[in-house]
C-alpha cells in the first residue's frame, strides 16, 4: 500500500546497527499489555456522496454485491478460520511463513501464529513495536520489519514525530526468533527515506536486504531528491547485530518517469515501492512508481538493470511484482488510488488499478519485458470499498501459471495466466463492504499460498485461512516449503524436492 500515514519527517543522519541499549520490544501476552499501540496510522474513513451511498445500498438490495460484512466465495474455496485482532490493534499488513508458523505484520508490531492445524491457528506471540508499515519477512532465526513513519527513536517504545521535527528515525529492525514465544529485538539500521517495503536476498554467509522507499522532499534532511534507487543492507548470519548499510544503489540515473504533467495521472519515479527477487535465476523485478524494471542480481551488492518499461496510459503507480515459475513472465500491479480508493467499479474499468502481465523475451542482457494483457477481478465493488490490485503469490502447479492475490475489499482472487494474453479467474473469496455509506479502508492486504492453504491478512478483520479445492490447483498441495517470503520467490519444485 502507498502511504496511509501523514506525518513523515527525515532524520539528521544515516546510521548502521543501533546500540543494544536502545533496542527493546514489548512482548504482549494473552493477559497483559504494558504499552499502548500507536494510533498514528489508521485506515481511510470518509463519507461518500449521497448518490454513491444510494448506489451501494441498491446493489446490496439487488444481490449484485454482498451485504455489509457478508462473506461470499466460489464453490471451490472454503473458509476454514478467521482470527480477529487481539492485543495489537493497528492495521494488518504483510505475511511471512516458516515451518508451522505464520508471521503477520501490523502497523503496531507483529503477531506469530502456529498454523500446524490450519482450521485453528493459535497465537504464539504478539510483539508491540509501532512503525508503519511493518512489512515483514523471516530468514532462519531472523525476522525483519520495515519502518516507514517518522519515529522518535529506533526502539519499540518510540512515538510518532510531528512534521516540524528535524530529527527522527526510520529504517529496518531485526529480531531474533529462535524462540518463537519470545522474539528479541537485536539490531536497527537507519536508511534514507525509511523502509516502505524490503526484500531479502539470502546467501550462505549473509542475508542482503533491498530496502524500497520513495517520496523525497526538500524539507527532509536525509531524503533529498533525487531519491533514485534502493538502500542495500548486509546482515551477517552469525552476527546479525553487525548488520550495516553497504550501499545506496542508483537504479534511475535519468530520474525515472517524470510523471505529471508530462505523463498525466502517473506517479513520478522517486524510488521503488517493492522488489521481488528470484534468487535461483539471479533475477529481480522492481515496481518503482512510474517504472517497471527487470534487473540482474548475480552480485547482490551491485544489482544491474536489464530492461525498463512504462505504461503511461493505464498504470498510475507500479506497486509490486511476481515472477512465474519459468522466469519468463512478470506480473506487475498498479495500485491506482494508493489502496484507499474505490477503483473496482464500472467507471474505472478493467485496465486501470489492474495487473499487467509481461512476457520476458530474449536471453541474457538482451531480455525485454513485453506487455501481453491486463487482469482485474471481474466483480464490481461498491463505491464505499477500497479495491485495487495488491499483494499475492504463485500457487505452484507444474506447467501452469496460477496466482492468488489480495484486492483489499475486493477480497481474494485466484487466477490463471498460463496464456499471458487471456488471464482468467478460477476462484474467489470476499466480504461485503465494511459500510454501505462510508468509505472505510479495509480488506485483505496480502494473500499467499503456503503448504496447501491460502492465508490472508485482512487490514481490519484479521487473519483468514482458506482451502482451495480445484482440479487445476490440487497438484500444488504436494509442494511443501520450509519457509516463504513472497518477495523472495523460491524455486518451488527444487526447494520441495518435487
Amino acid at each position: 500500500m502507498t502511504s496511509l500515514h501523514t506525518t513523515r519527517v527525515r532524520r539528521r543522519r544515516l546510521g548502521v546497527a543501533a546500540a543494544a541499549a536502545g533496542l527493546f520490544a514489548t512482548l504482549l501476552t494473552a493477559g497483559t499489555a504494558s504499552a499502548t499501540p500507536d494510533p498514528g496510522d489508521s485506515p481511510v474513513r470518509e463519507k461518500v456522496s449521497s448518490s454513491q451511498a444510494a448506489e451501494a445500498k441498491a446493489a446490496i438490495d439487488k444481490g449484485e454485491i454482498p451485504g455489509v460484512d457478508e462473506i461470499v466465495h466460489s464453490d471451490n474455496i472454503k473458509h476454514l478460520a478467521n482470527v480477529p485482532k487481539d492485543l495489537i490493534t493497528g492495521t494488518n499488513s504483510d505475511l511471512a511463513f516458516q515451518g508451522k508458523y505464520a508471521f503477520a505484520g501490523n502497523y503496531d508490531g507483529f503477531r506469530i501464529f502456529d498454523i500446524s492445524d490450519p482450521k485453528s491457528p493459535k497465537t504464539v506471540a504478539q510483539v508491540l513495536c509501532p512503525g508503519s508499515q511493518n512489512d515483514i519477512s523471516v530468514e532462519g532465526n531472523l525476522l525483519f520489519l520495515s519502518t516507514d513513519s517518522s519515529r522518535s527513536d529506533n526502539s519499540c517504545a518510540s512515538t510518532s514525530q510531528p512534521a516540524t521535527e528535524k530529527s527522527s528515525w526510520e529504517g529496518m529492525k531485526i529480531f531474533d526468533i529462535s524462540d518463537k514465544r519470545n522474539p528479541k529485538y537485536i539490531a536497527a539500521i537507519e536508511t534514507a527515506c525509511g523502509s516502505h517495503t524490503h526484500t531479502l536476498v539470502p546467501e550462505r554467509k549473509n542475508v542482503y536486504i533491498y530496502v524500497s522507499s520513495y517520496a523525497p522532499s526538500a524539507s527532509f534532511p536525509d531524503c533529498q531528491p533525487p531519491h533514485d534507487g534502493i538502500s542495500i543492507i548486509k546482515v551477517p548470519r552469525k552476527a546479525p547485530q553487525k548488520a550495516e548499510l553497504v550501499k545506496f544503489d542508483v537504479l534511475f540515473p535519468d530520474g525515472g518517469n517524470p510523471g505529471a504533467p508530462t505523463n498525466p495521472g502517473v506517479s513520478a519515479t522517486s524510488g521503488c515501492h517493492d522488489i521481488t527477487v528470484l534468487p535461483s535465476k539471479d533475477l529481480a523485478a522492481g515496481a518503482c512508481m512510474g517504472d517497471g524494471i527487470l534487473f540482474d542480481i548475480k552480485n547482490p551488492e551491485r544489482p544491474r538493470v536489464i530492461d525498463r518499461v512504462q505504461d503511461n496510459v493505464n498504470f498510475a503507480f507500479w506497486h509490486s511484482a511476481t515472477f512465474n515459475q519459468g522466469a519468463d513472465k512478470v506480473v506487475f500491479t498498479d495500485e491506482l488510488g494508493g489502496g484507499g480508493a474505490a477503483t473496482c467499479n464500472a467507471e474505472i474499468g478493467p485496465n486501470r488499478g489492474a495487473d499487467g502481465i509481461y512476457d520476458i523475451v530474449g536471453k541474457g542482457d538482451k531480455r525485454k519485458l513485453v506487455f501481453r494483457s491486463y487482469y482485474k477481478i471481474p466483480r464490481h465493488q461498491a463505491d464505499t470499498e477500497n479495491c485495487v490490485a495488491h499483494n499475492g503469490s504463485l500457487i505452484p502447479v507444474k506447467g501452469r501459471d496460477i496466482m492468488v492475490q489480495s484486492w483489499y475489499q475486493g477480497g481474494v482472487s485466484v487466477w490463471d495466466f498460463t496464456n499471458s494474453a487471456k488471464p482468467k479467474e478460477i476462484a474467489y473469496f470476499e466480504r461485503g463492504p465494511l459500510s454501505a455509506d462510508t468509505m472505510v479502508g479495509g480488506g485483505t492486504w496480502s494473500t499467499y499460498y503456503y503448504n496447501g492453504h491460502i492465508y490472508s491478512n485482512d487490514m481490519v478483520k484479521g487473519f483468514d485461512v482458506l482451502r482451495l479445492d480445484d482440479r487445476l490447483t490440487d497438484p500444488a498441495k504436494k509442494v511443501r516449503m520450509s519457509e516463504l517470503n513472497a518477495q523472495t520467490q523460491p524455486d518451488y519444485f527444487a526447494s520441495s524436492g518435487h
